[in-house]
């Protein structure tokens, strides 16, 4: 049996799949997947972390629709052989095993099981953008980041509650959908008022519950 590489989180047959495909090192801020075009492999996160988004046409805005680390995979939406959906980039230099769609097939005939669990890998992440979607749609710019960061938070013996993520403004704005300048303004009011403040190590947390409308 091949080495099954460390995947932390990851299930054993993810792991074994893994053990199939080749390694591949990407530098920080490389693209490993551009929207639109046609490609037949999946990429399992070794380390660093991924960005999974969308960008206007003049590249002004962008969505992010999820970061992904160790353990986890993307690419998986166009092993149907439509275009891609999303760009995906690495947020730090990171390792990928690159999965082609013969080989996915190749294991699947051996491993039946696994169709199911990359089935639902493919609904929760379906889920997930049909949330996004309404979000967009139904709220606005403070309602998607009071969301965001209520969705982040960790609750502390204090009462409070951390955000372990350190998000700059800017990668707020992405996955919201907005300006970095409104993120800014939104959160220095949030400060001023007592509901969000900054730890020693820069992390933000969440001193009050926050206000249903700002």
């Amino acid at each position: 049996m091949p080495h099954l590489p460390d995947l932390p989180g990851a299930s054993d047959a993810l792991r074994e799949l893994a053990a199939r495909g080749v390694a591949r090192s990407y530098a920080k801020g490389r693209l490993l997947i551009e929207e639109g075009d046609t490609g037949d492999t999946l990429y399992i996160v070794l380390d660093g972390r991924l960005r999974a988004y969308s960008s206007s046409a003049d590249g002004s805005r962008e969505v992010t629709y999820g970061t992904y680390g160790p353990g986890e995979y993307v690419g998986e939406m166009s092993l149907d052989g439509g275009p891609r959906s999303a760009h995906v980039e690495a947020l730090e230099r990171s390792t990928c095993i690159v999965v082609t769609r013969a080989t996915l097939e190749s294991f699947i005939a051996e491993h039946p099981a696994f169709a199911f669990e990359l089935l639902a890998k493919v609904i929760r992440r379906a889920r997930a953008a049909t949330l996004t979607a309404r979000q967009m749609a139904l709220n606005d710019v403070y309602g998607r980041l009071r969301l965001l960061l209520q969705s982040l938070a960790e609750p502390q013996p204090d009462g409070g509650a951390l955000i372990a993520e350190r998000l700059t403004h800017k990668q707020i704005a992405q996955r919201i959908g907005c300006s970095r300048e409104m993120v800014s303004r939104v959160l220095k009011d949030l400060e001023r008022g007592g509901h969000v403040a900054h730890d020693v190590a820069g992390r933000l947390t969440i001193r009050r519950a926050l206000p249903p409308r700002w």
